[in-house]
């Protein structure tokens, strides 16, 4: 395996919680759910480090809990998740050019090491220029019009929801994103921008419990599968 940094972006808000401070701060049970991201992310084998994207005037990241064996390094992100991406993908290519990045989401402390792993066994088995955790859509699928009717039902055969961890060498994602921002195009996730260079990321089927923290009733739901996955070990 090539050498391999966890890149997180944290600096977002966080605006659809509603809450006083930025989601990855709020707690589920006694932890943050940055650090509870952390702390999983610490158990991925055979990578060199952290590199945490965190918002300019962040007044909360040293008082949170951090795991202490993993070597964790700090950015300044962005307005946007993409420049957050670029500027932590930016700092790990300065630190070592030649390693590859799993990016991943701060609301996603419910990761499967075990998929992570396997994400990175089948990007380097099948040569793929990398690839990222997805889930196949198994509910129907509907296309609406401008005011929420139903335009008909698409073929979700070969539709999947896009998860993280993603994995990319970094060179290769930062070059992918400097053009995309350049060009004033924000993508959603780093897939997007390498599918704007014209290649294709692998697919890997990732566990559905690989959920994002997002609306406020998701961290009671985050910490009901964190129990049930600490029950099935």
């Amino acid at each position: 395996m090539p050498a391999c940094w966890i890149v997180i972006p944290a600096a977002g808000s966080g605006s659809r919680m509603g809450a006083e401070k930025p989601k990855q701060y709020l707690t589920i049970g006694d932890d943050t759910l940055l650090s509870l991201t952390l702390t999983r992310m610490a158990s991925v084998p055979h990578v060199q480090g952290m590199m945490i994207a965190l918002a300019a005037a962040d007044d909360y990241w040293s008082a949170i809990s951090k795991p202490t064996h993993s070597r964790i390094e700090t950015t300044v992100g962005g307005h946007e998740r993409c420049v957050s991406v670029y500027n932590a993908v930016r700092a790990v290519v300065a630190l070592e050019p030649t390693a590859w990045v799993l990016v991943h989401d701060a609301a996603r402390p419910c990761v499967r090491v075990s998929d992570i792993v396997n994400l990175r066994e089948q990007v380097h088995a099948k040569k793929a220029v990398g690839g990222l955790l997805a889930s196949p859509m198994s509910d129907t699928v509907k296309a609406s019009d401008a005011d929420g009717y139903s335009m008909g039902t698409t073929d979700r055969s070969h539709l999947w929801r896009a998860l993280t961890p993603q994995y990319f060498p970094a060179k290769f994602l930062l070059d992918a994103l400097t053009n995309a921002i350049n060009a004033q195009r924000m993508p959603t996730d780093e897939a997007q921008a390498i599918e704007w260079q014209g290649s294709k990321p692998l697919l890997v089927a990732g566990a559905v419990d690989n959920i994002k923290v997002t609306h406020p009733q998701d961290r009671s739901l985050a910490a009901f599968i964190l129990q049930q996955q600490v029950l099935s070990l």
